[in-house]
C-alpha cells in the first residue's frame, strides 16, 4: 500500500475522531502531552496513530505568511447555550447541544463541542498566545471545521470566566456548568480568519480537518489562565511542518 492510499485508509478509520475515549487514541493506546506517551511518540502507538508521524498535512502550524484572498465570511449560528462541561484527562471541553451551526460558503457544520488549549497551539508569525480555544464542528459527511481562537491575557471574558468556575478538578464524566455560558462571548469583534488544510491535533492526528484560524484574539483574565494552567500546565501539541501548504486569508 503507497503512502497515499495508507493515508487516506487511516482517516477512514478515525472519521470520528470525537468518539475515542478521553486519553486514548483509535485502539485503545495511551498517549500524553509528556514524556514516553507524548508527542513524539504519537504515531507509533497504533496504526491509526501512524499519521501523527507519517502525515504530510498535521496540526497545528506557525502561520508565518498568507495569500489574500475572498474567502466566504464565517457564518456562526450558535444560538443554544451548552450546559455540559467535562474534563476529560487532557483539556476541559464543553459539549454542544443540538442546533448550533457554522456555514462556510456552501459548506454546513455542525458545532460538536469546543476546548481549550495551554499554551496556544497555532502561532502566528513565531509568536504563542497564553491560551487558544477550539470550536469544532463537522458537515453531514463526517469532514471537520475548526475554529480556532487565540487567547491573550487581559480583561476578564464572562464566557471563559464561568467556564473556569465550572471547570472539574478531575478526570470524570460531564457534568452541568454551574451558569449558562454564551460561547459567542468567546468570539473576536473581527471575523478575518486563516485558512488552511490539516488535521487533529491529537491523536489519530486524521488529517480531515478545515482549519479556520482566527486573526484577531480575545482577551482573557490573567487569573482566569492561571487557573486552567493549574489543571493543565501544558496540553499543546508543537507546531508541525507546513510542508508547502498554502494559508489563505480573508
Amino acid at each position: 500500500m503507497n503512502r497515499r492510499h495508507a493515508l487516506k485508509a487511516l482517516a477512514a478509520m478515525a472519521l470520528c475522531p470525537l468518539c475515542s475515549p478521553p486519553g486514548f487514541a483509535a485502539e485503545g493506546a495511551h498517549w500524553s502531552y509528556e514524556g514516553e506517551h507524548g508527542p513524539t511518540h504519537w504515531g507509533d502507538m497504533d496504526a491509526a496513530s501512524k499519521a501523527c508521524s507519517i502525515g504530510a498535512q498535521q496540526s497545528p502550524i506557525d502561520i508565518q505568511g498568507s495569500i489574500k484572498s475572498q474567502l466566504p465570511a464565517l457564518k456562526i449560528g450558535w444560538t443554544k447555550k451548552p450546559d455540559m462541561i467535562v474534563n476529560n484527562g487532557h483539556t476541559i471541553q464543553v459539549n454542544a447541544d443540538p442546533g448550533n451551526g457554522l456555514t462556510v460558503g456552501a459548506s454546513k457544520y455542525e458545532l460538536l463541542q469546543y476546548h481549550f488549549h495551554h499554551p496556544s497551539e497555532h502561532l502566528i508569525g513565531g509568536k504563542a498566545y497564553p491560551m487558544e480555544v477550539h470550536f469544532v464542528h463537522k458537515d453531514a459527511a463526517g469532514n471537520l471545521a475548526v475554529i480556532g481562537v487565540l487567547m491573550a491575557a487581559g480583561k476578564a471574558n464572562p464566557a471563559f470566566n464561568k467556564i473556569v468556575a465550572s471547570m472539574p478538578g478531575k478526570q470524570g464524566p460531564a457534568v452541568k456548568l454551574a451558569a449558562a455560558v454564551d460561547p459567542n462571548q468567546m468570539l473576536p469583534a473581527g471575523r478575518g480568519y486563516y485558512r488552511y488544510s490539516g488535521s487533529l491535533t491529537t491523536p489519530p492526528c486524521s488529517e480531515v480537518v478545515n482549519w479556520l484560524v482566527l486573526r484577531e484574539p480575545i482577551q482573557v483574565a490573567r487569573a482566569d489562565i492561571d487557573a486552567f494552567a493549574k489543571l493543565f500546565p501544558m496540553n499543546a501539541r508543537p507546531v508541525q511542518k507546513d510542508n508547502r501548504r498554502f494559508v489563505l486569508s480573508s
